[in-house]
C-alpha cells in the first residue's frame, strides 16, 4: 500500500476519472442553489439532482468530484464512533445515461487496485451485491475475478427512497484484519456488511435503472445512471493505517493544536479523546459552513452552525478550555485543506471574526444557564426532589446548548439526577417538528422523457437586439410534442433564436408577443424557461394558431426591459458601494432584479447605520451621474479571475463567462443584461434597509421612474402633513412637530402628577387593609389603577412607609393581568422571597414572571382567574413558614 496523503488521495480520484472522460465538477457551495427541499448539500449526487432528473443536461454526461457534505442527524455519535462526521467529503463518479454498470465495476477496482492509483491489495476487499442482479455479480466473478467468497449476496443492496429513480447498488469492503474484529465468530452480523469494525465499506456504486412509481411498481428509466460515493476520511484512514478517521492528515493537526491550547494529551484517556475529536469535527464543519455564507442563528442552517459551535465550546472545557478558542483552529483547516478548498484562506478573517462573536456570546450564555440550572436544582431540593425534568433538560439543551452530559454531570455533583425519557420525548418532537418544516432531503424528480434527447439548438440574441425573426421549430404541450399551438392553449415553444431573457442570476425573464407575418399578435409570452439542454422555452398563450415551421416576429416588451436593466446595472454599483462602506466581508448573498426594483442581500453583522446608507446613496448617485460606460467581455473564466472580476461563491461557471464592467469601478461576473451607459439610471433611491436572518441584510431600492415616482409620494406624505401639522410650508414641519411633542410632554407630566396623587389616595385605602399570616403582616389587594407603572407606584410607596411585611397587589388591564409582589426584609430573613411567589401564583392567572426577593412582578393571559391568584397567597406563605 503506498504512502499518501489526504490531498493526494483526493486528487488522485479526481485524476483517474478525468483520464476515463469525466468532467471534474468543482465542490459546490454547502448551501443549496436553488434546491429548497435541502438544508444542506449532504452527499455527492444532491449537486446533480437536476441532470439526473432530466431538468438539466450537462455539458458532459460523465462527472467526478469531491464535494464536501454536512449530515448532522447522528451528531451525538461523533467523537464516539471510529466514523461518525458532521462534515465530510464524498468522492463520487457519474454518468448521466452513459456507461453502466461494467464499466463502473471495472474503473472501480483499477482505480483501488492498480499500482498505478490506490494499490490496495485485492485479496482484502469483499463485495456485496442485490441477490436478484445477476448481472453485477456475473461482473465481479467472471470479468474482475473475485473468488465466489468475496462477494456476499445481501437483501439491503438496493438504493430506493420512495417515488422517484432507484435501483441496485454494490458496495465495497476492505477487510482491515481480526485485530479489528470486535464481535465473535458465530455472531450473525460478523460478515462484509455486517454491523462489525473489521470489514469497513469503503465504496458504494450505485445502479439506477428503475422509476420507483407511487404505486410502488417499478419502470425502467430511460436513461441508466451511475451514482457513486466514496467517503474521502475513510479510504485516508486506510491509507495511512489509521485506528479511526480522526488519526489522520485530515484531523491530527486540529489535534495538535488543541493539544497546545488545552494542556491536555489526546492519548491520555478515551474520555479525553472523545472531546478533541467532537471539536476538530465540529471546526471544520463551522468553517466551511460560514465561508459558504451560512452563519449562525436561531433557525435553519443557522441553528446547526449555533449549536455545534456550542457543543465545541462544551467539550472545550471538559479539556480545561475557559476561553474563546475555536477561532484559532480557522487557520489549521484552511491549511489541511488548501490544495482542494482555498476559500477557507481566503475568507479566514471573516470566519474567525464570526466565531470568535459567537464564541464570546455564548461564554455568558453559558453562565446564564449554569444559574438557572441551579435554581432549579436548589427549588427541587426544598421540595424534597431528586429528579430534574426532562423538559426542562430539554429547555438548557436547546436554548442554552448544553449537552445533556453536561447537564447530567451537575446534577451528580448535586446527589441528582434527569428524567432521561422525558428528554428523549422532547428530544424526538425537536425532529418531528425539524422534518416537518422542510421536504425530504433525498427527494429527486423523474427524467421526462420529452426533454431526455433534445438537443436542438436555440441562440440568445437578446444582448443586443429585442425583436428579431426566427423559425418556430419545437412546440410541447403537456409534454407532448406538437406540430401547432392553437388559440387559447398554454405550451412551451422553441425558436431557432431568440431575444428573450431567461431568468438567472436574480434578473426575471422577459416577457413580449410573437407576431405573424401580417404584424398581428398570435401569441403573449408571459414566462421563460430552459430546457435540460439550456435551450429558451417560451412559455406562451396562442391568440391564434402558431405552427412549427413558420417563421415569426418576436419582439421583448422593449420598455420592460429598460427598466429592469437600469435596476440590474444599479445593482453592480450598489455591491460596490456597499463594500466601500460597511467593508469587502459584504458579499452578495442573493438579489432580485426586475422592472419595479432592485433587492440586494449581502453578508454583514449588524445593521448599516444611517450615516453609511447615505454614503452609499450618494456614492451609486455619482457613478450613475459620472456618465460611465458600461461594457461587456465575453472570457475564460480563468482570464475573468485574473482580470479581478468578482464572482458569486456557490454560483456554477462555465468556461467563458461574461464579464460586465463599469468604467473602473466594478467589475463582475454577470450574464444579465445591462443598460450601456450609467446615465441611463437617471436617479437611485434605497426604499428600506433591514435584517433577513443572522449576519444578512438586505437593501430594497428603485431607479429612473421607479424612484421618481416613490419621491412623489413622499411628497404627497409632506404636503398632508403641512397640513396636519398646520404648518405654512413643508420646511416648517420639524418646528411644529417639536411644539407638539413638548405639548405633549407637558400634558404626560400633568398626567402622572394626577396619577400619582390618585394612587397615594388610593394607597391610604388599600394599605389599611392589612392581616397576619403564620406571624407576619400582609397585605393582598386588586387595584384601581391605569396600568403596570402606577402598581409599581403603590409598590414605592409601600416600601418607603413600610406598611407591612408582605405585599400582593393585582391588576385586570386590557384583558391582561398583572401582579406584583413586595417583600420587607424582616419577611426575607423569614425565608419568604417575592420571586417564589410569584412563580407560585403566577401560572394561576395564564403567565409567568420572576424579580429580586424583595420584589417581584409578572403578567398573564387569563385575568378572570386574578381573585383565585391572590386567595392563593396564605396559603403560601403558611406552608412556607408551618
Amino acid at each position: 500500500m503506498k504512502e499518501l496523503t489526504s490531498s493526494q488521495i483526493r486528487q488522485m480520484f479526481l485524476d483517474f476519472f478525468e483520464e476515463k472522460g469525466h468532467k471534474v465538477e468543482k465542490s459546490a457551495s454547502l448551501v443549496p442553489v436553488d434546491d429548497p427541499s435541502l438544508l444542506w448539500i449532504n452527499s455527492g449526487v444532491a449537486t446533480l439532482k437536476k441532470y439526473f432528473d432530466g431538468t438539466l443536461k450537462p455539458e458532459n454526461p460523465r462527472i467526478v468530484s469531491s464535494q464536501k457534505s454536512i449530515r448532522t442527524n447522528d451528531i451525538e455519535n461523533v467523537g464516539r464512533t471510529a466514523r461518525h462526521h458532521t462534515l465530510f467529503e464524498m468522492l463520487g463518479n457519474f454518468s448521466i445515461g452513459d456507461y453502466f454498470k461494467e464499466e463502473a465495476i471495472n474503473w472501480a477496482w483499477e482505480f483501488l487496485t492498480s499500482d498505478r492509483w490506490l494499490g490496495l491489495d485485492s485479496e482484502k476487499l469483499y463485495v456485496t451485491v442485490y441477490p436478484s442482479d445477476t448481472e453485477t455479480k456475473q461482473i465481479w466473478l467472471e470479468k474482475i475475478g473475485l473468488p465466489e467468497n468475496h462477494v456476499i449476496e445481501e437483501a439491503g443492496n438496493f438504493w430506493d427512497i420512495g417515488a422517484g429513480p432507484s435501483g441496485p447498488d454494490s458496495e465495497i469492503f476492505y477487510d482491515r484484519g481480526h485485530d479489528f474484529n470486535n464481535l465473535t465468530a458465530d455472531d450473525p452480523e460478523n460478515y462484509p456488511g455486517g454491523e462489525n469494525e473489521r470489514w469497513l465499506e469503503i465504496w458504494n456504486l450505485v445502479f439506477s435503472e428503475f422509476n420507483h412509481k407511487p404505486d410502488d411498481t417499478y419502470e425502467p428509466l430511460p436513461n441508466k445512471n451511475i451514482d457513486t460515493g466514496m467517503g474521502l476520511e475513510r479510504i485516508v484512514s486506510i491509507i495511512q493505517n489509521a485506528p479511526t478517521n480522526f488519526e489522520t492528515d485530515l484531523f491530527m493537526p486540529i489535534i495538535d493544536k488543541l493539544e497546545e491550547l488545552s494542556g491536555q494529551k489526546y492519548s491520555d484517556s478515551k474520555e479525553m479523546q472523545v472531546s478533541f475529536k467532537v471539536i476538530a469535527d465540529h471546526i471544520r464543519a463551522v468553517t466551511f459552513s460560514v465561508a459558504d455564507g451560512a452563519l449562525p442563528s436561531n433557525e435553519g442552517r443557522g441553528y446547526v452552525i449555533r449549536r455545534l459551535l456550542r457543543r465545541a465550546v462544551m467539550h472545550g472545557r471538559k479539556l480545561g478550555i475557559e476561553k474563546a478558542f475555536l477561532h484559532q483552529l480557522v487557520a489549521i483547516v484552511g491549511t489541511i485543506m488548501e490544495a482542494h478548498y482555498p476559500e477557507i484562506k481566503e475568507r479566514q478573517e471573516f470566519i474567525e471574526k464570526v466565531i470568535v462573536n459567537e464564541e464570546e456570546r455564548f461564554f455568558e450564555t453559558i453562565n446564564e444557564g449554569l444559574a438557572i440550572l441551579n435554581d432549579w436544582m436548589t427549588e427541587l431540593k426544598e421540595n424534597d426532589q431528586t429528579v430534574i425534568p426532562g423538559k426542562d433538560a430539554f429547555k438548557l439543551y436547546d436554548t442554552y446548548g448544553f449537552p445533556i452530559e453536561l447537564t447530567q454531570e451537575y446534577a451528580l455533583d448535586n446527589e441528582m439526577t434527569i428524567d432521561i425519557d422525558g428528554f428523549g420525548i422532547e428530544m424526538a418532537k425537536q425532529k418531528k417538528r425539524a422534518r416537518a418544516a422542510r421536504s425530504d432531503d433525498q427527494s429527486m424528480q423523474v427524467q421526462q422523457s420529452v426533454f431526455a434527447d433534445f438537443q436542438a439548438e436555440s441562440q440568445f440574441k437578446g444582448y443586443n437586439q429585442t425583436i428579431i425573426e426566427s423559425k418556430l421549430t419545437h412546440i410541447f404541450l403537456d409534454d407532448e410534442i406538437k406540430n401547432s399551438l392553437q388559440a387559447g392553449e398554454m405550451g412551451r415553444v422553441v425558436f431557432e433564436s431568440t431575444p428573450f431573457y431567461t431568468e438567472k442570476g436574480g434578473q426575471v425573464s422577459d416577457r413580449g408577443w410573437i407576431l405573424n407575418q401580417f404584424n398581428e399578435v398570435v401569441g403573449t409570452v408571459v414566462d421563460m424557461g430552459a430546457a435540460p439542454a439550456g435551450q429558451p422555452l417560451h412559455h406562451v398563450k396562442a391568440e391564434k394558431e402558431l405552427k412549427v415551421g413558420e417563421s415569426y416576429t418576436i419582439q421583448v416588451n422593449k420598455s420592460r426591459r429598460k427598466f429592469i436593466e437600469r435596476n440590474h446595472t444599479a445593482t453592480h454599483l450598489l455591491h460596490q458601494a456597499i463594500k466601500s462602506a460597511v467593508g469587502d466581508h459584504a458579499n452578495q448573498a442573493g438579489s432580485l432584479v426586475n422592472e419595479d426594483l432592485l433587492r440586494f442581500d449581502f453578508t454583514h453583522f449588524g445593521p448599516v447605520t444611517a450615516a453609511e446608507l447615505e454614503q452609499i446613496e450618494q456614492e451609486v448617485n455619482e457613478k450613475i451621474w459620472a456618465d460611465l460606460p458600461v461594457e461587456t467581455v465575453e472570457t475564460s473564466i480563468k482570464k475573468a479571475k485574473e482580470m479581478g472580476a468578482m464572482a458569486l461563491f456557490g454560483e456554477k461557471y462555465g468556461n467563458e463567462v461574461r464579464v460586465v464592467s463599469v468604467g473602473d469601478y466594478s467589475l463582475e461576473l454577470c450574464g444579465g443584461t445591462h443598460v450601456k451607459n450609467t446615465n441611463e439610471i437617471g436617479l437611485f433611491k434605497i426604499i428600506s434597509e433591514s435584517g433577513i436572518g443572522a449576519g444578512t441584510r438586505r437593501i430594497i431600492a428603485k431607479t429612473s421612474k421607479g424612484a421618481y415616482d416613490w419621491l412623489a409620494k413622499q411628497q404627497d406624505i409632506l404636503k398632508t402633513t403641512v397640513q396636519l401639522v398646520k404648518a405654512q410650508q413643508w420646511q416648517d414641519i420639524p418646528d411644529k412637530i417639536e411644539a407638539l411633542q413638548a405639548q405633549l410632554k407637558e400634558s404626560q407630566r400633568e398626567n402622572e402628577s394626577l396619577q400619582a396623587k390618585l394612587a397615594n389616595t388610593q394607597a391610604s385605602d388599600l394599605f389599611m387593609n392589612k392581616r397576619e399570616v403564620s406571624g407576619v403582616t400582609v397585605i393582598v389587594e386588586e387595584a384601581q389603577v391605569k396600568d403596570m407603572n402606577h402598581l409599581r407606584q403603590l409598590g414605592d410607596k409601600w416600601k418607603q412607609e413600610g406598611y407591612s411585611d408582605v405585599l400582593v397587589l393585582g391588576l385586570v388591564n386590557n384583558d391582561k393581568a398583572n401582579l406584583l409582589v413586595g417583600m420587607s426584609e424582616s419577611a426575607i430573613n423569614k425565608g419568604l422571597k417575592a420571586g417564589d411567589l410569584i412563580k407560585a401564583i403566577a401560572p394561576i392567572v395564564g403567565g409567568g414572571g420572576g424579580g429580586r426577593p424583595d420584589l417581584a412582578q409578572a403578567g398573564g393571559k387569563t385575568p378572570e382567574n386574578l381573585t383565585k391568584a391572590l386567595e392563593a397567597v396564605d396559603e403560601w406563605i403558611n406552608k412556607k413558614l408551618s
